[in-house]
């Protein structure tokens, strides 16, 4: 005995019932690689986070240090010329970084683009062919 009524298993299913399955399965994919990005993203963010704060740290000690260090080796450069020479040199390495940031990184979502651009030229070439 079952429940419920009994399916016939020679009916085909209606299109309004394929369309939502296949509406339903693309944005399941859609999600899946959604929260594969956000955790990738948020563990690169704490990360980048954690490496940022470590390296200011350095960088402001050996800065003092170093300038303290120069001003006080006897060249006769006052310590205010060696900040300003500091300054413009992080400057210039800054610039570098921003140059190379702005390089393009690989497209989102690929497997779900891969599966949407098929499943257009499915229905395109569908949508052509004559039906009887």
């Amino acid at each position: 005995m079952t429940e419920g009524p009994e399916t016939d298993p020679h009916t085909t299913p209606s299109w309004r019932e394929t369309a939502v399955e296949f509406v339903s399965a693309r944005l399941e994919l859609v999600a899946l690689e959604a929260r594969e990005a956000g955790a990738t993203a948020a563990r690169r963010g704490v990360l980048v986070a954690f490496i940022g704060g470590c390296a200011m740290t350095a960088w402001l000690t050996g800065m003092a240090g170093l300038i303290g260090w120069i001003a006080t080796s006897g060249s006769g450069v006052a310590w205010h010329w060696v900040a300003l020479a500091a300054a413009v040199l992080h400057l210039l390495l800054a610039g570098i970084a921003a140059l190379v940031l702005r390089r393009p990184v690989p497209p989102a979502f690929p497997i779900a683009r891969a599966e949407l651009t098929k499943d257009r030229e499915w229905l395109l070439n569908l949508k052509d062919k004559p039906t009887h």
